[in-house]
């Protein structure tokens, strides 16, 4: 099978539209994961494909061995068919996966008798991925509805090396030993982790759905300290809101956010940067029409704190300049993609100092925010503004939260927060 070259992204779209880029047999597609912006994988163009489910891919350290990992996801849109994109992105070594299979839960780790669907790979059932690189599956004929919680279940027979990951899925996932992947039952999944493996996308075929929205930032958007297994991320509200209001003509709304993840700086444990995986991450889902972009807040905080213990290099003299700078590059990316992109304004974080550190909070922080913010509003050139700042702000004291929707950190909002969030956003943008 065929590695897809490092290319621009307008000679990937020539090549898209002149339909030879990838090789594909049946309809497995193996596509490089290199974490750079130019050279990253895409999944290949079909006009009826969105993107119903995502998370972004990250560098781990734990490994399987003859073990199965049963992934719980939540979709944002159906379709009568779906695949999905299995991923050893960080991975040092080729990954095996000796079994792949996908259903709908009923509860926990426990399947709904008879959902469960074999995942093909080129018309096998097992599947060998290069280092650094993803695989789609064969499409599996199967109902998906819209906002259902489905199980993504993973064989992995040989040891995987450091495997890679979602670090903070909010959702309890689940492990066993030996091949469980076809079990409708739970009894084989005794251990848990609060973290996804080795699946990073799951698209449907959908006659209807309007393209896909990608969110698209750090732990806020992540949903970090949301309920956990109550999907209550601001992307898991906007899906249903946009469920609410348009049916089966509503876009997939997939969830790009890495907790601590910043728009300059790569780090061990909070992913590459935002200049780094956009691409990969955004302007690669299939049928993106529009990209939701928050970030920038860990891009002020980790600049005051140098010992985060994660091998950040850190730059104490961080400027809202160089923000700046790195939201013109991803502008400039999505607009040459034929990608809208709208900027969201940094939320507050006044109190949050004792627990984060750095400069999370501080007065030389907040004067950074403000700057930030009062670019995006004014100068920023993207095709909108999300003011998310003032969807959340305490209305007596707006460099604090509002207390209803402070998750306790002062820095994250919780569930009610993140659903203001969500109803934030104008849906003119959307449509």
């Amino acid at each position: 099978m065929k590695l897809q070259s490092s290319i621009s992204a307008s000679a990937r779209r020539l090549a898209a539209v002149l339909g030879g880029l990838a090789l594909v047999v049946g309809a497995a597609v193996l596509v490089p994961a290199a974490s750079g912006a130019l050279a990253a994988q895409s999944r290949p163009a079909q006009q009826s494909w969105v993107a119903s489910w995502a998370a972004s891919p990250m560098a781990g350290t734990t490994s399987f061995t003859d073990q199965s990992v049963r992934n719980i996801i939540y979709t944002s849109v159906g379709g009568n068919r779906l695949r999905i994109q299995v991923s050893n992105t960080f991975g040092s070594s080729p990954l095996t996966v000796g079994a792949v299979s996908v259903g709908v839960v009923l509860d926990g780790a426990q399947l709904v008798h008879g959902t469960s669907h074999a995942v093909t790979f080129g018309g096998k059932r097992s599947v060998t991925i290069p280092a650094g690189a993803q695989m789609l599956s064969d499409p599996v004929t199967m109902r998906v509805r819209p906002l259902e919680e489905l199980a993504v279940s993973l064989y992995l027979p040989t040891a995987t090396g450091g495997a890679t990951n979602h670090a903070i899925a909010e959702q309890t996932n689940y492990i066993a030993a030996g091949d469980h992947v076809g079990d409708a039952a739970a009894t084989a999944y005794t251990s848990t982790t609060g973290s996804w493996y080795f699946v990073d996308g799951v698209d449907v075929r959908s006659a209807t759905a309007a393209g896909t929205i990608v969110a698209f930032g750090d732990s806020i958007t992540d949903g970090y300290q949301s309920e956990s297994g109550s999907n209550a991320r601001w992307p898991n509200y906007l899906a249903r809101r946009l469920d609410a209001m348009l049916g089966n003509r509503a876009p997939g709304v997939v969830d790009e956010g890495i907790s601590g993840n910043r728009i300059l700086n790569d780090s061990s444990c909070f992913g590459v940067s935002a200049l780094s995986r956009f691409e990969r991450d955004a302007l690669s889902q299939p049928g993106v029409k529009a990209v939701i972009l928050l970030e920038g807040i860990n891009d002020i905080g980790f600049a005051g704190n140098p010992d985060t213990g994660c091998s950040v290099p850190n730059d104490p003299d961080v400027t809202a300049a160089q923000i700046e700078a790195g939201y013109r590059s991803l502008i400039k990316m999505a607009h040459a993609a034929g990608v809208r992109i709208y900027l969201g304004t940094l939320t507050p974080f006044a109190g949050s100092n004792p627990t984060y550190g750095g400069y999370y909070g501080t007065p030389h922080g907040e004067a950074l925010r403000s700057a930030v913010n009062n670019w995006i509003l004014t100068s920023s050139g993207a095709n909108g503004v999300v003011n998310f700042a003032k969807a959340t702000q305490d209305p007596y004291n707006p460099l604090y939260l509002n207390p209803v929707y402070n998750s306790g950190d002062s820095l994250h909002p919780g569930d009610l927060g993140y659903e203001a969030m969500a109803d934030a956003i104008p849906l003119k943008f959307l449509r």
